[in-house]
């Protein structure tokens, strides 16, 4: 079925062009110590997060533990909520959104605090926090530094120190081990016993330090409000070649050393499984991973960490063929500012790419918790709005990645989470709506917090967890997994039973649609001048309603299962609100064609269907797929760094990989001081490419590499059909160059070659036994020794039964 000769032919070209990748596709470098965190190189291995500065004569490495959060358990419901419900309906339906949303604020929000206003810390809701610091102090600060070098290596997950001072060579990299739970920093000079340190660990608050044998042990409990809260502790432990080693109250001491390893672990009390119920002192799991990854020397440390890493990283790979030497060889921060003022630089869209997928495999792992506001690396207290979980597109944005990149199984701790938010989200369900199933709105935690924020005017979005049921989806799609599916149908079931039942029938057109809600953070402008976010039916709801009421029916027919009430859901399916479009040729964002009280608002949410949800595509439905560009047009090209991401998208979804790419310029603007320059404080990327809000927030990362994913192959719509190079940049720095490893839904891999902006090679291969269609590229077809019964072509679009585990070479006509 396939030209091995060939099919060998084209994956060495992978492998060679693989091997020959330069380092400014997959190293972050800079030419001086780090002043804030936005410039230090970030770690992690899914549980802890290290931001190291490289620094000479004082070096800070941020440490982060991904479950340490303040706050706890709090019932946040208001049980007698869903008794004002019919009124607040009924308010809407006459259209006094006004006094609905008045009573909304009074009855119909979270008991208590909600979040703490977003200030969190020190109330039940709590917030992520810092774990503290890890300082390495020299003691010659004096001596001249020449030769400074620092780089993070994202295809090692490993950052480099090196620098000469008095005409001794130092060194020192670092690492956070995917093979075991711990950091391992290993500090090198070429002169022996030329290395003199004093080490310690630091918290601003809520920790003690002291020494526990031949560790230097902090520990603490953060507050739960008025209660006590988790426990933690973490430990280093150096080994030292030559020199002393001396423990004071103060930290440790080393002298005249040649070289020096410090291992460092954290845990938590926190129980993912129930965290009403912490676990025992983690002080002594942290102990027995340090004394585990003393037994091995660092070396040993460093090869079992890449190779646990380095699967993850390799599964897909993008690369631009265009290099560019003298821009190349600059800092990562002197080549955004570059970039910014209109310099060619090819390989810092791939770079921005592979520093996604780095930040995925380091912050997402089996067995944790889902990646937050901030990833896991955060250097506050009081971490920017809580470094919660923000469900009207944050954290899903997160995840965007995952599937295209191969690395679904790194969302494992998303699926896993919106499953432990079924319990609370029933509780909810019936106290705010009296209904079955389960919710949650727009904010969750680690204690599972589901109920409505304490602000009417964005709190109320009650469609967040059937957002998050969309990745659970969307991994069907991509792998075809049942085992899977049969898992989490419940999931599905009890957010489709939640959203049907609330429904109501709307006056001038009798669609069903919910209420009361709004479009995220969002609001409008009345014809009699009201300003509001209360209302029925956002645009954002429909879609949603849509989009879950279509797949649980699905995998309800997929399972064999609940054929009647898959029926009755089908019903209530075709009466929803569908979309419309307004008198500007746009998409409305409202049931009614509503003024925007903010036109340029970061949150498209009127969007949804077009991406991450697929009912708009130029092929299936081109009429609102026009009045979808309309929208983004009145929106504009501005906005905080993920609203600029999700543009992305968008516009790689309507097939416009030019003004893709425009956005993802604006996205990769400067944002802060760079080397001694202010750029602003504006949506775009700091010097360590960590995305701006601003503040830092991670989901822009995320959604930038998956809008990148995006303009090279797609596989969304009704057919699933597999589209090669769907919106690739005229840009003459994208004209050639090669994926390797992409998934499709339908469980495909694609490894693609092109060159002048047209597909040269592509194979196709089968992860599973299934229907492949494929757009075929102009003047190519599929090399596939089948007969031609078999096959199906209409309007340039090939079908045909693939099997799994086989390869398709796409050759010339």
């Amino acid at each position: 079925m396939l030209l091995k000769q060939t099919l060998c032919s084209f994956l060495l070209l992978f492998i060679g062009t693989d091997l020959f990748a330069q380092q400014a596709a997959n190293h972050l470098t800079f030419n001086r110590p780090a002043s804030s965190y936005l410039e230090a190189m970030p770690l992690g291995n899914g549980r802890i997060g290290a931001m190291d500065f490289g620094g000479t004569n004082k070096n800070r490495i941020i440490l982060n533990e991904k479950s340490l959060w303040s706050g706890g358990i709090q019932d946040a419901d208001n049980d007698s909520a869903h008794l004002y419900l019919p009124e607040i309906q009924d308010l809407l339906l006459k259209g006094d959104n006004k006094a609905a949303q008045e009573l909304l604020q009074k009855k119909f929000v979270s008991k208590g605090t909600g979040s703490g206003y977003g200030q969190g810390a020190n109330d039940h809701y709590g917030c992520y926090q810092i774990l503290g610091d890890l300082w390495i102090q020299w003691q010659d600060t004096t001596s001249k530094i020449s030769d400074y070098h620092r780089q993070l290596q994202l295809d090692k997950a490993l950052a480099t120190t090196t620098w000469k001072r008095g005409g001794v060579e130092f060194s020192q990299e670092t690492f956070v081990s995917m093979a075991g739970n711990f950091m391992a920093v290993e500090i090198k000079s070429s002169k022996k016993n030329g290395i003199g340190l004093f080490l310690n660990l630091s918290r601003a608050k809520d920790a003690s330090v002291s020494r526990k044998q031949n560790f230097l042990v902090m520990k603490g409990q953060l507050l739960n409000k008025d209660k006590k809260g988790m426990r933690y502790a973490s430990a280093i432990c150096p080994v030292v070649k030559d020199g002393s080693v001396r423990f004071s109250e103060k930290g440790i001491e080393i002298k005249n050393a040649s070289s020096v390893v410090i291992y460092f672990s954290a845990a938590t009390d926190y129980n993912i499984d129930d965290p009403g119920k912490p676990l025992t002192d983690p002080l002594s799991v942290i102990a027995n991973t340090i004394e585990k990854a003393l037994k091995q020397t660092f070396i040993a440390a460093k090869t079992a960490h890449i190779q646990a890493y380095s699967p993850f990283y390799q599964r897909s790979s993008f690369t631009l063929n265009n290099r560019q030497p003298d821009i190349e060889k600059l800092s990562t921060e002197e080549r955004l500012a570059a970039f910014s003022k209109g310099n060619s630089d090819a390989q810092l869209p791939v770079l921005y790419y592979n520093f996604g997928k780095y930040l995925l495999i380091c912050s997402s792992q089996k067995g944790t918790l889902p990646a937050n506001l901030q990833g896991i690396w955060a250097p506050e207290y009081q971490t920017p709005w809580n470094g919660d979980y923000h469900l009207n597109i944050n954290l899903q944005m997160n995840y965007w990645l995952a599937e295209p990149m191969g690395l679904g199984d790194l969302a494992d701790p998303l699926f896993e989470y919106t499953a432990s938010l079924v319990a609370p989200g029933e509780k909810t369900a019936k106290a705010y709506y009296n209904a079955p199933g389960w919710v949650a709105h727009v904010i969750a935690n680690p204690w599972k917090y589901t109920s409505p924020g304490e602000g009417a005017d964005w709190g109320s979005t009650l469609t967040g967890g059937a957002w998050l049921c969309e990745h659970i989806w969307e991994h069907y799609r991509f792998t075809g997994d049942k085992n899977f599916l049969k898992k989490y149908y419940p999931v599905l079931k009890g957010a489709a039973q939640f959203l049907s039942s609330i429904l109501i029938k709307e006056p001038k057109h009798g669609w069903l649609v919910t209420a009361p809600s709004n479009s995220p953070e969002h609001a409008y402008i009345t014809p009699e001048g009201f300003e509001g976010n209360t209302c029925m039916g956002p645009t954002m709801d429909m879609q949603i309603c849509r989009e879950v009421f279509d797949y649980t029916i699905k995998a309800a027919k997929i399972l064999n299962t609940d054929p009647s009430w898959a029926d009755s859901l089908q019903i209530k399916r075709n009466a929803l609100a569908p979309l419309q479009i307004g008198a500007a040729g746009d998409v409305n964002e409202w049931l009614e064609d509503w003024k925007d009280s903010d036109p340029h608002h970061r949150h498209t949410s009127h969007l949804y269907g077009l991406h991450p949800y697929d009912e708009i595509t130029p092929w299936d439905s081109p009429e609102m797929a026009a009045a979808a560009r309309k929208t983004l047009e009145q929106r504009g090209d501005g906005g905080t760094g993920w609203s600029k991401a999700w543009k992305i998208n968008f516009w790689a979804r309507l097939g416009d990989g030019d003004h893709a790419l425009v956005l993802l310029k604006q996205l990769l603007k400067p944002t802060g001081t760079f080397s001694g320059v202010n750029y602003g404080n504006a949506g775009g990327t700091y010097p360590n490419l960590f995305c701006a809000h601003p503040p830092f927030q991670i989901d822009g990362n995320f959604g930038g590499a998956a809008g990148i994913g995006e303009m090279l192959v797609q596989s969304q719509g009704k057919e699933e059909v597999i589209r090669l190079l769907p919106a690739l940049p005229g840009s003459k720095d994208w004209a050639d160059g090669s994926i390797k490893g992409f998934r499709t839904r339908g469980g495909f891999k694609i490894d693609m070659n092109w060159e002048n902006g047209r597909v040269t090679q592509a194979a196709i291969t089968a992860l599973k036994s299934g229907k492949c269609r494929l757009l075929l590229p102009e003047g190519k077809t599929l090399d596939l020794k089948i007969p031609k019964n078999q096959l199906q072509e209409k309007n340039g679009i090939l079908e045909f039964a693939a099997i799994e585990g086989n390869t398709y070479l796409l050759t010339s006509k």
